[in-house]
């Protein structure tokens, strides 16, 4: 029997995180490993009246085209890809990868090039994300290969992911909304403030934010959710970042990524392993230096490492930061094909000020 909070799920993703209206148009894209929750999202969509267009993706795939694709084929734009960023109502994504490694033997330059063919669709998702033309959310269903990644079982694993997305809760939805509200008033704390400062284990970092408009992720976008982030002046960042926990991307672990900012760029990286990749990423565009996002992670239902980005840059108590594209309702312009997530956890000794005052000590927010 399919577990009933699949039902609630899909009910609280098309309900709540995109609020689906009579007549849309909506693209539900997954791993068939998810099937029980595709379907259950194309029969909520039905239900208001929208117009849905099943999308399922076949895992492996994305490394068969960049192992054994050529440049042509590597630089061709699906009309599908194109239509799900640039002509859909809303989107609606299920992750459910059953080999987390696939891409793992592919060549950095290749999935560079991949990436940077695709800049200008990502631009005109964040556009169209930012302008209110597009709703979106993106949601991961339990499968063996993320809970191996977990190191965990995979119906422990499944706990996991229901408690993070308040699917336990008698009312999911009423959940999600006392989260907005207790990261709305951060928010208005940090309204007009101007510079963050980050202390921690080999971390020493300023962060402008100067103009710049902080944003309440509250179950609307990812699912889960949990987080207010911003996008730093561009030439505003300066010292450096040790990171907490591996990059997990594209089918490879990064250990122990270093940073060291001047003026907003990148000017040394470093990492304990797969230290040619990050640098390579790094040199993929003009942009993929500078940082595009800051946030805070608020989400302390979540509060154990995961090796995925959807969860671990959500862990209450911890920051994150992507180098590489901005989103534009931050007030960022960075512009890259990159957009990636590194995490820092400051709940074991380290502090945040801002403009000076106390925010947030050994992972605890203070204000």
């Amino acid at each position: 029997m399919t577990d009933p909070r699949i039902a609630t799920w899909a009910r609280t993703l098309v309900g709540y995180s995109v609020a689906v209206k009579p007549g849309q148009t909506v693209a539900i894209q997954g791993g068939v490993a998810a099937e029980p929750l595709l379907r259950a999202i194309y029969r909520e969509t039905i239900a208001r009246d929208a117009h849905p267009t099943m999308l399922p993706l076949f895992s492996g795939l994305g490394a068969e085209l960049l192992r054994h694709g050529t440049d042509a084929q590597l630089d061709h734009l699906d009309p599908v890809e194109r239509w799900v960023r640039e002509g859909v109502d809303v989107s609606i994504r299920v992750m459910a990868e059953t080999n987390t490694k696939a891409l793992s033997a592919v060549e950095p330059a290749r999935q560079a090039r991949f990436q940077q063919a695709r800049t200008g669709l990502m631009e005109a998702f964040m556009g169209r994300a930012a302008s209110g033309a597009l709703d979106w959310t993106l949601t991961l269903f339990p499968t063996d290969a993320y809970a191996q990644d977990a190191d965990m079982a995979t119906d422990d694993f499944a706990e996991f992911v229901y408690a993070a997305c308040k699917l336990d809760r008698p009312d999911p939805v009423a959940a999600w909304r006392e989260q907005a509200a207790e990261q709305e008033r951060l928010i208005a704390w940090l309204a007009g403030k101007r510079e963050i400062r980050l202390r921690g284990l080999d971390t020493d970092l300023t962060v402008s934010i100067v103009g710049r408009r902080w944003i309440n992720a509250d179950g609307t976008k990812n699912f889960p959710d949990g987080e207010i982030f911003t996008g730093p002046v561009e030439d505003g960042v300066d010292g450096h970042v040790r990171f907490s926990y591996p990059v997990v991307t594209a089918g490879r672990e990064v250990h122990d990524v270093r940073l060291r900012f001047h003026g907003g760029r990148v000017v040394d990286a470093s990492a304990a392993k797969n230290e040619a990749f990050l640098i390579q990423t790094l040199d993929t565009d003009a942009g993929a230096r500078t940082l595009g996002e800051f946030a805070f992670g608020t989400n302390f239902g979540i509060d154990r490492f995961t090796k995925n980005i959807l969860f671990d840059e959500k862990i209450g108590g911890t920051v994150h930061m992507a180098v590489g594209a901005g989103y534009p309702e931050t007030g960022s312009v960075n512009r890259s094909a990159v957009h990636w997530d590194l995490i820092c956890d400051l709940r074991d000794g380290g502090a945040i000020d801002v403009d000076g005052e106390p925010f947030l000590r050994d992972g605890r927010y203070v204000v």
